[in-house]
């Protein structure tokens, strides 16, 4: 698909998306209108995992193909995730200074989601390091691996340990107060953040791309 016409899908999938958020969708029982952040707040989540994700993968097929095109994918991937995640933990914050009349607690899932920023945030440092681009690549790689294993950890930290997260309050209390159109504007905005991700994924990863060709052509000249 030329880009032209995915920014233009991206575009329709976000109004629509936006549309339903605030005009369409009733006001959660619970939380009022402080829960429509919920389905931006969420989609950022989820696709900054993703992003991770595939970092995570780009980073093992580059140790055992050692092709320069994966570790180019692993750091555009992670360069989208530490976007995604930087506004995932932005609007829980904005949340959370509604909902617990604090910008941050300590909570198990916000601790955990911290971490996981600092370890791509070093990750995306490690990248520019002066070494020599092989060795570089692989160390990048294997800190690639390493840094996924907290994003499982971020998933289940609400059901490993006490939590104060809007989920788990849900949970005990046996009632999200979501109904049907809810759930159905959450689907709908995380597939529009799907073609916001693809965009900027293969945007990221083409910008990359093109600036290996040409360090390459400079090296041979």
């Amino acid at each position: 698909m030329k880009r032209k016409y995915l920014i233009i899908i991206t575009i329709i999938a976000l109004a629509i998306a936006q549309y339903l958020i605030w005009f369409s969708t009733p006001i959660e029982k619970n939380s009022g209108i402080l829960q429509k952040s919920f389905y931006i707040h969420l989609p950022f989540a989820w696709w900054s995992f993703i992003s991770f994700f595939v970092c995570f993968i780009a980073s093992i097929l580059y140790l055992i193909k050692r092709k320069k095109n994966y570790d180019i994918l692993a750091g555009a991937a992670a360069e989208v995730g530490v976007v995604l995640i930087s506004l995932t933990l932005l609007t829980g914050m904005l949340w959370g200074r509604a909902a617990w009349n604090t910008w941050w607690t300590w909570d198990p899932r916000l601790t955990t989601t911290l971490i996981l920023w600092f370890l791509y945030i070093g990750y995306l440092i490690l990248r520019t390091a002066p070494m020599g681009k092989d060795r570089r690549a692989t160390v990048s790689a294997g800190l690639g691996i390493i840094a996924f294993l907290d994003v499982p950890l971020v998933f289940f930290s609400v059901r490993l340990w006490r939590s104060g997260h809007p989920v788990v309050i849900a949970a005990k209390n046996g009632d999200s107060g979501m109904t049907a159109a809810m759930w159905q504007t959450v689907g709908v905005s995380v597939l529009s953040f799907a073609f916001l991700w693809v965009l900027l994924l293969t945007w990221r990863y083409s910008i990359s791309k093109r600036r290996e060709e040409l360090e390459a052509k400079l090296i041979m000249q």
